[in-house]
């Protein structure tokens, strides 16, 4: 009997040593990603698990964007933060200045020995999560845009030719009244009012949203969207609210249900609605660029991204980083990148996932996706880069609470917008001195 046992404690022994050696290093990812992106967050970590044995993904989602950024913040204050944290847009400057919180993604991937070139990322998305020095401070991964939507069988309907978008936002109210015209009782509809008609807007015209480049330049940014554009702009949407030409459906993305549903002709809201209206729409439909003003000098320029990128959370031990390095160095892959852009309609986050794409055929029989990459894939301005301010899930909150003041009647777009830029900035003054 002893002479069975020691070989068999050998065995064991050898098999713990190996295992050991063998280690696999955990690290989490918490996301706001739901439903069918969901499914899909959780099968790039799949791939990535089963395409190497030293590391390990788990994906867990928490809820909202608002939510996942408020639980990581409470995470890290209690000491067990994820290693990756999904955060919407404007939250970028909030994170940038979480003293101590947050590792660069451009540390983590130089300390892991990972070749990162922020070179081979789309311009417009690099830019926007890129500091003063060149480091990028977080990872892009579901980035978005603003574009127009209109319902082909309408525009046939009334006369208007289905494969001609309108261009500018003269030809939309002249769409408008044709519709009107022809029977239609919602002709335009917009998702996410804040992004479109101010944040993007600006971009777009190459007008500053802020000062300070739009706050990339300093703490110290203060609000402009009450120029004289902008308050032309607001005016005019009012006026059609009037007339019946605008119909005011909601803060987010609760509009695009109104285009899918067959009820409005026209919308303007995120490239990533492209798979969600695919699925619902029973009508023949065309994605185009926003439509800018033509008497404005410098439009189009390029419009700016919605979405969210991946930070890296402070206080994990260096394999743990290395596995985060080899994570983000695998979604970086264009074979990886391209296929989330063709599943989800998010924006390809490098210039070589686009070019696979392209070259595969997937726009010819898809063309709507490629309106929004042809509007990102150019040179910005230091009015176009993005926006980079503290507190903006605020500042948006006010916005929407001024817009609606306006599309109800009860302010005009001059009020509303000087009092949505004082506003505003009363609470960048405040984020100001608290990061000082």
């Amino acid at each position: 009997m002893p002479l069975q046992v020691k070989p068999m404690l050998a065995a064991t022994l050898l098999a713990l040593a190996s295992a050991s050696a063998h280690a696999v290093t955990e690290i989490t990812w918490w996301h706001a990603m739901q439903g069918a992106l969901g499914e899909r967050v959780n099968g790039l970590a799949d791939q990535f698990n089963k395409s190497q044995s030293d590391y390990r993904v788990t994906p867990v989602f928490k809820g909202s964007y608002d939510e996942a950024m408020a639980a990581a913040i409470a995470a890290y204050r209690a000491g067990n933060a994820p290693h990756i944290l999904q955060v919407f847009e404007v939250g970028t400057a909030t994170m940038m200045y979480a003293k101590g919180a947050i590792k660069p993604v451009t540390e983590v991937m130089k300390a892991a020995g990972e070749k990162f070139d922020p070179a081979v990322y789309v311009p417009a998305v690099a830019g926007y999560y890129t500091a003063p020095n060149g480091d990028m401070v977080s990872f892009p991964f579901n980035s978005s845009t603003t574009v127009f939507y209109y319902n082909k069988d309408m525009f046939a309907k009334a006369g208007l030719n289905p494969d001609k978008a309108p261009a500018t936002w003269q030809e939309v109210l002249a769409a408008a009244a044709k519709l009107k015209a022809g029977g239609e009782k919602c002709t335009y509809t917009t998702g996410w009012q804040s992004w479109v008609h101010l944040e993007s807007f600006s971009a777009w015209h190459n007008v500053e949203f802020a000062s300070k480049n739009n706050g990339f330049g300093g703490l110290d940014a203060r609000l402009k969207f009450n120029s004289p554009l902008h308050v032309k702009h607001i005016e005019n949407l009012a006026n059609w609210a009037k007339q019946g030409y605008f119909t005011y459906a909601g803060r987010k993305n609760e509009p695009e249900a109104k285009f899918y549903s067959g009820e409005c002709a026209m919308l303007t809201s995120s490239s990533s609605a492209y798979a969600n209206i695919s699925k619902n729409a029973k009508f023949k439909f065309a994605v185009a660029p926003l439509p800018y003003y033509s008497d404005e000098p410098g439009a189009p320029q390029n419009t700016i991204i919605g979405g969210a990128s991946l930070w890296v959370m402070s206080g994990k031990q260096t394999e743990e980083y290395k596995a985060v390095a080899k994570f983000f160095k695998f979604l970086s892959q264009p074979e990886v990148q391209a296929k989330w852009h063709q599943e989800t309609g998010y924006l390809p986050i490098t210039t070589a996932a686009y070019e696979l794409t392209r070259k595969s055929g997937f726009y010819e029989k898809s063309p709507g996706p490629q309106v929004a990459v042809q509007q990102m894939i150019v040179k910005t301005t230091a009015k176009s880069r993005g926006l980079r301010l503290g507190s903006f899930v605020q500042i948006r909150t006010i916005v929407d609470e001024e817009l609606e003041q306006v599309w109800g009647g009860r302010k005009t777009a001059k009020e509303a917008l000087d009092n949505a830029v004082r506003r505003g900035d009363e609470l960048l003054v405040r984020f100001e001195k608290a990061n000082r």
